[in-house]
């Protein structure tokens, strides 16, 4: 039987309204929660890990459409893509004037730029005069010169030169100006948005930077920049890290010390986060695990191999919280000593739409995931490392392109690791849905609203934003 698909004429998804929810009011997993968790923090805890704001957005399928139609990929590209701000890259990346850092999106190609007095400007990576790209990769020029014919910008898009200048008197110079995208820039990153008539940056942002307010990520290097093509459309890769519910079926091996399905899962306008516990284990392997084995599955000590001892009535969580800040310590300073033990093990992983995914506190992950050109069958999935330093900033870390069977484990280690048994899923599920007899994708209440939110945004954008 071909289940059916919820409100087909809106491809299924959102007429109802998000509804806010009490707190107390959705089922959870049984055993702690997240909130019971931070009561036995053994310092203070922030007031943003004390918000809650769990979303009621329904319980319809998301049709399978906006995973494997080129029609919908080209809706994305229209009347997202082309509208919505997007972090392009570090202002590390483009520390002095005449750096340039080139982003792509969905078959697009735009230049950020460091002028001559230090501003970013960002432009679309085409000559004026036959189209051709200004630049191909990234780096450092002290102008734009176009390489087919030669024609030439300033830093800042004023018209430079045109060979043979005698052949254009039809070409005015003040009208001859590369075109400019708005830009702006939050806790280190710069955004662009190839919509020169966009809401303001702030009101995007806003939700987020709200509850960063905290963890100023500014104050961090780029410590590495690993990147792939994925063999799945962008959605089914980034929806891979939106929750915890796979880990019993894809990680098993970290169940031990990861509280997976009593996750926290908040939903705001723009922005939406899932904070994971570790070092407590998940509910679904029972209350009969000792301390030991939680830190033996933290640290991936084989069994038979000596575990640390904690000492006595300390919690794994408080030990390894401890462990962490005196190994930050040299590079963070006094700043571990303000924050509680939640915020230097748990997994405070946000996504701003439509896919810019920072980690809050000492977590160091940023995720990117986004459309490889025009292919609506395959993505670019990025990860960036952040890190702290003391004295002089060290110098941000160049992209490194992992081969289509590279394992991430070459670049990340243990977190590429998990990475590997992630991406191994997405293949399949592209191939799954292409083959699928039924219309929908089924989504859990509240595990899964994370995944759930993300499509009611681009609901809002490509469906109601023609």
């Amino acid at each position: 039987m071909i289940l059916p698909v919820v409100n087909q004429a809106k491809n299924t998804l959102m007429a109802e309204a998000i509804r806010d929810l009490d707190p107390e009011s959705m089922v959870r997993s049984p055993g702690l929660t997240y909130q019971q968790l931070l009561d036995q923090d053994t310092r203070p805890v922030p007031d943003v890990l004390r918000l809650q704001s769990p979303k009621d957005l329904g319980n319809a399928d998301i049709s399978i459409e906006r995973y494997i139609s080129k029609d919908w990929h080209d809706q994305e590209v229209e009347r997202l893509w082309k509208r919505v701000w997007q972090f392009a890259c570090r202002e590390e990346d483009i520390p002095e004037p005449g750096d340039h850092y080139r982003y792509d999106i969905a078959g697009m190609s735009f230049l950020v730029v460091r002028t001559e007095n230090g501003d970013i400007k960002a432009y679309p990576n085409a000559c004026l005069h036959r189209g051709r790209m200004l630049k191909e990769f990234d780096g450092h020029a002290s102008e734009l010169r176009c390489p087919f014919h030669g024609f030439a910008w300033t830093l800042d898009g004023c018209l430079k030169d045109i060979p043979a200048r005698w052949d254009f008197p039809h070409v005015d110079d003040d009208q001859f100006a590369l075109p400019e995208l708005p830009t702006a820039t939050w806790a280190g990153f710069v955004f662009i948005n190839p919509d020169q008539n966009c809401a303001p940056f702030d009101d995007f942002i806003k939700d987020l930077a709200d509850q960063f307010q905290r963890w100023d990520l500014g104050k961090l290097y780029k410590q590495a920049h690993v990147a792939r093509i994925m063999p799945a459309n962008w959605k089914i890769a980034q929806e891979a890290f939106c929750e915890a519910y796979h880990v019993n079926g894809t990680h098993p091996q970290i169940m031990k010390s990861l509280g997976d399905v009593n996750s926290q899962v908040d939903v705001w306008d723009n922005c939406a986060r899932v904070i994971t516990p570790s070092l407590t284990p998940s509910p679904l392997l029972g209350d009969d695990l000792s301390d030991e084995d939680i830190v033996r599955a933290m640290l991936d000590i084989p069994e038979g191999d000596p575990v640390p001892e904690l000492p006595e009535g300390m919690s794994p969580r408080a030990w390894s919280a401890a462990m962490s800040r005196e190994g930050l310590r040299p590079d963070a300073g006094d700043l571990v000593d303000e924050y509680c033990d939640a915020e230097l093990v748990d997994n405070l992983d946000y996504t701003l739409f439509p896919n810019f995914h920072p980690w809050g506190a000492f977590n160091r992950i940023v995720y990117r995931f986004r459309p490889n050109g025009n292919d609506h069958r395959s993505s670019i999935m990025e990860a960036i490392m952040l890190a702290p330093f003391q004295g002089e900033r060290p110098p941000a870390a160049k992209v490194q392109w992992l081969k289509d069977d590279q394992p991430w484990s070459t670049a990340l280690g243990f977190l590429g690791k998990v990475f590997d048994q992630d991406v191994f899923n997405m293949p399949k599920v592209q191939m799954g849905l292409e083959s699928t007899y039924k219309p929908g994708v089924t989504l859990a209440n509240y595990q899964e609203s994370k995944v759930r939110w993300l499509h009611h945004k681009l609901t809002e954008w490509v469906e109601e934003g023609k």
